[in-house]
């Protein structure tokens, strides 16, 4: 999956970074900064914002997990709070919360 970047100048800043530190000449502890400045940042959701979520896109549950590549019963789970979404789900939701249904297409 490619980076997402909070505009386009932090892509610009990190991948000039990136260049420094593949080059040796950025240690990995500053690298480690830019990555967190500049790469999109993951938050818990709730059930309530994950619902919103799904309906703001006109999606079904079906249709939302399909996007997500996860079970229905899952998408289901979420927004009666049975379950959190953690990891890669969370940053899909996050990713599609800030672009969009299109941007995991």
């Amino acid at each position: 999956m490619a980076k997402q970047y909070k505009s386009e100048a932090m892509a610009a800043a990190h991948e000039a970074a990136l260049g420094l530190a593949e080059a040796g000449l950025m240690p990995k502890r500053t690298m480690r900064a830019f990555d967190e400045m500049c790469l999109t940042r993951v938050e818990d959701m709730t059930p309530e914002d994950i619902r919103a979520l799904r309906l703001r896109e006109n999606a079904s549950q079906a249709v939302f997990a399909r996007y997500l590549n996860v079970t229905t019963g899952l998408v289901s789970q979420w927004e009666r709070g049975e379950k959190r979404p953690r990891g890669a789900s969370l940053k899909l939701l996050t990713l599609v919360e800030k672009n969009g249904l299109g941007a995991v297409a």
